[in-house]
């Protein structure tokens, strides 16, 4: 581990609760695993994978006044699902608390709830790595998923993405057009698989 991963490590082990705090370290873990598969950097994923959660402890009233403060806009959805909001805030922090400088990284945490239609490479090591990281243990598919992202992580995308669209569905919960926007997006570059 690089000094500063390891010190990014200590800050935000501060920052999270402790059941929060381990599974950052899941992700990042599993990310650097994913990376060594697919020959992505190992550091940079292990970074984006401590940073994804950076901002998900912060209290709603605050994450929504950081992000008035910051000029980081907020869609309806995310607004009435503040749960979503933790991954535009932490890319923001991952660049102006943490020093990261680095576009692909800022970006993966941006998106690691969502996805985006054709993401970097490392977007979708941390989209993947927060779903299958060790301590999750209840969604659907996951030991086929598990497998799958390190075969062919498009198609575990896709997977995932189609049984977070049902699960939503089956609760009648909002879906954020991005979700569903990377759904169709990786739905169609897989079809031919």
């Amino acid at each position: 581990m690089t000094e500063k991963n390891n010190e990014i490590k200590h800050r935000i082990k501060k920052e999270l609760d402790n059941d929060r705090y381990q599974h950052t370290l899941g992700v990042a873990y599993t990310a650097s695993c994913l990376a060594m598969r697919y020959g992505a950097d190992i550091d940079d994923a292990f970074t984006a994978g401590l940073l994804h959660d950076c901002a998900k402890c912060i209290p709603t009233p605050e994450k929504l006044k950081l992000c008035e403060k910051y000029g980081i806009e907020l869609t309806d959805i995310e607004i009435n699902n503040p749960a979503l909001i933790h991954a535009k805030l932490g890319a923001f922090l991952a660049e102006h608390k943490y020093g990261i400088t680095d576009k692909d990284i800022i970006n993966a945490v941006r998106t690691h709830t969502t996805g985006e239609p054709a993401m970097s490479l490392l977007q979708k090591i941390i989209f993947t790595a927060d779903y299958i990281e060790p301590r999750r243990d209840h969604a659907r598919n996951l030991p086929e998923i598990r497998q799958l992202a390190f075969t062919d992580i498009d198609s575990a995308i896709r997977q995932i993405l189609h049984d977070t669209l049902n699960y939503l569905n089956t609760k009648s919960a909002a879906v954020d057009l991005q979700t569903s926007h990377t759904y169709e997006y990786y739905l169609r570059i897989t079809e031919d698989k």
